[in-house]
């Protein structure tokens, strides 16, 4: 194949992923809903490697609850999400990044404000998405070399 032809095919595929909001999905996978990540892993570091339909994983170990993750700890198990409360707020606080992704699942779920004051206190940056997005996010982030925490609703 020629670089002309090769560099086209790229590009296809590349505005075919754009097109359908993912970015790649497993062969013979049901559905777009599935995605594996692949980026370079730092080593020691805390990588979100895919996730699906109840699922989310980290370094290839799946983890079906919810869960919070940064490059050095992962706390399983975190039941804070959607009932976001000052209490479950600690373990983020005990982990002091310099930000926090709440992923909330497959549709966006906010706090009571008053709930955020304690993560503006300790000068924690926060950003509320779906968990795909924040999964994704928290990928790059960390690839960035930010202190980053990804408080995950799996779904």
């Amino acid at each position: 194949m020629t670089g002309n032809r090769l560099l086209a095919r790229f590009f296809t595929q590349l505005s075919n992923a754009r097109k359908n909001h993912y970015d790649y999905t497993e062969p013979n996978s049901p559905s777009p809903e599935h995605l594996k990540l692949h980026l370079a892993q730092n080593a020691n570091q805390n990588l979100i490697t895919g996730y699906g339909a109840g699922y989310v994983a980290v370094n290839g170990q799946r983890y079906e609850r919810n869960l919070i993750v940064t490059p050095g700890e992962i706390v399983p198990d975190w039941d804070a999400i959607p009932e976001l409360s000052e209490t479950a707020l600690a373990p983020i606080l005990r982990l002091a990044p310099q930000i926090v992704l709440f992923g909330t699942g497959n549709t966006l779920l906010f706090p009571v404000p008053s709930v955020l004051k304690v993560l503006i206190a300790a000068k924690i940056g926060y950003e509320f998405m779906d968990t795909h997005a924040a999964c994704r996010t928290y990928n790059i982030l960390l690839e960035e070399g930010r202190n980053v925490a990804a408080a995950l609703m799996v779904v």
